[in-house]
């Protein structure tokens, strides 16, 4: 079955223009979800806007967007006005520019798609655009009026294919000074670093995503499994952790430059007896 593509436009690169789709990379049919039912009945709930000081039920057609005002009252802000704000909606991807794949911060990643052609007649277009990329080892930033907002595309080349990724804006990521500056400034000594580094160092590896599972989605499957078996539901005892109190004996210990500490044995020991073999009673 064909993939529909979430939208369809152009790239523009120069002169060189290619008819694309974008693909959204994330799927979510392999999740568990529930619907919410009548506890009574078992019927589906519908969800139903209502005003919220008639309580009467809103039609569709009268249900607009409200920019909340300080003294409570909503600004009406109409459909038609709304896409009037993106009228250069063309349809076209534009490259602005190019830069090292690991020039951008990670956390203004926002969704992956991926670029594919639109047609057998551009592939030989899209393809030298990305094997380009690949030899200078450079990622393309683009432009373009997606979903009724405007974009910024990060275009990398993955493998054989193109991934274009829409990029949070400066004022959707939270400065790391709201979160940070309560950390005081501590200081290690070299032991510490160096247990740190070779615990580091033993478990460096590559990542390996079909290494991973999402527990809960397995758990929720096993759940609906075993209500539909009729089985009772295993409860799993959550995880013990002990707590570190010496971190440097922790790092000493993660590291294997000591044996872990075990608990002491009990000052009392049960005394053997002196004859195993058992007294006739006469």
């Amino acid at each position: 079955m064909t993939r529909r593509a979430s939208w369809r436009g152009h790239l523009k690169f120069g002169d060189l223009v290619c008819d694309v789709g974008l693909y959204s990379a994330l799927t979510s049919t392999e999740k568990i979800s529930f619907n919410i039912v009548n506890r009574r009945t078992g019927n589906r709930v519908e969800r139903q806007y209502v005003d919220s000081d008639t309580g009467d039920a809103v039609d569709r057609d009268d249900q607009v967007k409200g920019y909340e005002l300080e003294n409570g009252e909503h600004l009406i802000i109409e459909g038609d006005e709304l896409s009037q704000l993106m009228p250069d909606n063309d349809k076209v991807i534009r490259i602005t520019g190019f830069l090292d794949c690991d020039e951008i911060d990670k956390l203004y990643f926002d969704r992956p798609y991926y670029l594919s052609p639109s047609s057998p007649a551009d592939d030989e277009g899209l393809a030298v655009f990305a094997r380009a990329m690949k030899k200078e080892g450079v990622a393309a930033l683009g432009e373009a009026v997606l979903f009724r907002r405007n974009r910024i595309l990060l275009i990398r080349p993955q493998a054989d294919a193109l991934v274009a990724t829409t990029l949070n804006y400066d004022y959707e990521v939270r400065a790391k000074a709201t979160v940070f500056k309560g950390i005081p400034d501590v200081s290690f000594d070299d032991e510490m670093l160096e247990l740190a580094g070779h615990i580091i160092a033993k478990r460096s590896g590559t990542f390996d995503p079909s290494a991973y599972t999402d527990r809960y989605n397995d758990a929720l499957g096993e759940l609906v499994k075993a209500k539909i078996e009729g089985r009772p539901i295993e409860k799993r005892a959550p995880e013990k952790r002990d707590n570190v109190i010496d971190l440097r004996q922790a790092l000493r210990e993660s590291a294997g430059a000591v044996a872990p500490k075990t608990s002491k044995p009990s000052a009392k020991k049960a005394s053997a007896p002196r004859n195993s073999k058992s007294k006739k009673v006469g």
